[in-house]
């Protein structure tokens, strides 16, 4: 047994199924090792920024690691700007990525990069492989890295001569580092700062953002009248009908600021305190009102639900929560094509229990808005900001839950940047559907010249911004990567072709030009 084949069945012994791959020659004792070894399944994409959105979107749902499988630095470096997401997510990711073999590095052959400084910027966990004998245990240790609360990317380097030579066999899983617990303490100071009267809000992250938290939380809110919100952009929130309702912190930092100038303190839960996403003349970057007190009930790496049950507890909080969201879809509109006509047809039609993967970016409000009531759902949200994440999200969504559909509600300046996931959509027949806001801008950045004060823009630095010339055609884009597809120009189009996909199964695209 060589050492790739220790370390896949190492990986497959800790619970790891899933490995999204663009290998290189460095990486191919894995790649024969993964054909050798039944329990993982290989996917391959044909672009590095696909499998670190995927292994995302697979480990948000999943609440376990998949791995990718990267050649060399140029590899990871092509997966950079959705491993940045995944950690901001705090989603549990395992990177394998192969390198030259120990001996040949003193040559400084052609692909030869610093791999261990790219990936400690993206990773919470960094190892290199100098032997054989030791790569199963490493890749325990990985998995390990990876699991630990609340989530984080783990990257294991992976010499060539490592994989190739010989190995003792594969290492056992090792336990999983779970979540710590709130100290009583935390409980009793909250409680306490609750039942002074004042305004509150509590803002949640993490796990308490999924049904045994946010009910705890509506207990809460019962009791003590607090606000409930995220951030506005949670990696996972369950959302629809049955689910307790949160509030979603505005984006633009002005908007945060009178949204929040009520507030006299704030309970964080696994979150942190609401800043600007960026810096803008004249404008502020901290947004938590002036002598509001903030009270920490947990940390990220602590039991944020668990927390909120307590606390719960400790208020002698009513057994119902608050804010119960009722099933009320909407109805199916007539006349205009916009972002709110098409978010009324996608809550009327959205199934139960179906996956949202949310890159809209500025055509994203209406369907938040008209999703609210819908049927019970996930929504995923491109929670670090790097664009391109959202179709190849979906992807890692689709994989970790086969029996559920999935969304994906995408701009088509960001859907560009990774588009290359729809063929993997079709090689691995995935229950996608991805809806592609055609307004032909990066919409976002005209709203952002104007913000950032860079005086009156003229044709060339407005053409920056503008995605026609020559214009995009999506649906042909589709269909040369094998995913049905079609263009919608009308409420009425696009009403029939959502619900035909929500009705059939496997991929299909719909252009909505709007």
């Amino acid at each position: 047994m060589n050492g790739a084949e220790s370390l896949v069945r190492t990986l497959a012994g800790a619970g790891v199924d899933t490995c999204f791959s663009n290998p290189g020659t460095s990486e191919m004792h894995f790649v024969a090792a993964l054909d050798s070894v039944p329990g993982i399944r290989p996917i391959l994409v044909l672009f590095e920024g696909v499998a670190s959105a995927a292994a995302d979107g697979y480990g948000r749902m999943a609440e376990k690691p998949a791995i990718t499988l990267l050649h060399l630095g140029p590899g990871l470096g092509n997966a950079f700007a959705n491993l940045h997401n995944a950690r901001r997510a705090a989603t549990p990711l395992v990177n394998i990525v192969g390198d030259h073999a120990t001996y040949h590095a003193q040559y400084d052959a052609p692909l030869a990069s610093d791999v261990t400084g790219l990936a400690r910027t993206v990773s919470g966990w960094v190892h290199s492989s100098m032997s054989a004998q030791s790569v199963a245990a490493d890749g325990a240790r990985a998995v390990q890295a990876a699991m630990a609360a609340p989530g984080q990317i783990a990257t294991l380097i992976l010499p060539a001569d490592t994989a190739w030579l010989e190995a003792e066999g594969p290492a056992p899983a090792l336990p999983r580092i779970a979540p710590s617990p709130v100290s009583s303490e935390a409980v009793d100071r909250v409680a306490a700062a609750l039942k002074s009267g004042k305004r509150t809000a509590i803002l949640m992250r993490g796990a308490a953002l999924q049904e045994k938290g946010l009910r705890a939380a509506g207990r809460i809110a019962a009791a003590m009248g607090a606000r409930l919100m995220c951030d506005t952009f949670a990696p996972r929130l369950a959302r629809g009908a049955g689910r307790v309702a949160v509030e979603r912190i505005p984006y633009f930092a002005e908007q945060i600021v009178e949204y929040l100038q009520k507030i006299e303190q704030l309970i964080l839960v696994g979150a942190k305190p609401p800043v600007s996403f960026f810096a803008y003349p004249g404008k502020p970057s901290w947004c938590v009102p002036e002598g509001c007190a903030i009270h920490y009930l947990s940390h990220p790496h602590e039991d944020g639900a668990g927390a909120l049950e307590a606390l719960a507890e400790a208020l002698k909080a009513p057994a119902e929560p608050a804010n119960v969201v009722s099933l009320a879809k909407p109805a199916l509109p007539t006349g205009g094509f916009n972002q709110y006509s098409a978010g009324e047809v996608i809550g009327h039609f959205l199934p139960e229990n179906a996956i949202i993967s949310d890159e809209a970016a500025t055509s994203g409000l209406g369907a938040m808005i008209a999703t609210m009531s819908a049927a019970p759902h996930d929504h995923l949200s491109l929670t670090g900001g790097s664009i391109g994440q959202g179709v190849p999200l979906a992807v890692g969504a689709a994989v970790a839950c086969p029996d559920r559909k999935v969304v994906c509600l995408q701009g088509d300046g960001g859907a560009m940047y990774t588009l290359q996931a729809l063929w993997t959509m079709a090689r691995e027949k995935l229950d996608v559907t991805t809806v592609i806001f055609a307004n032909r801008s990066y919409a976002i950045l005209n709203i952002e010249l104007a913000r950032v004060g860079a005086g009156n823009p003229g044709p060339r630095a407005l053409s920056m911004l503008d995605l026609h010339n020559p214009q995009l055609d999506f649906v042909s884009l589709a269909r040369g990567m094998g995913v049905e597809a079609s263009r919608a120009e009308t409420i009425e189009d696009f009403a029939a072709q959502f619900s035909s996909a929500m009705r059939g199964k496997g991929p299909r695209l719909i252009e909505a030009v709007i």
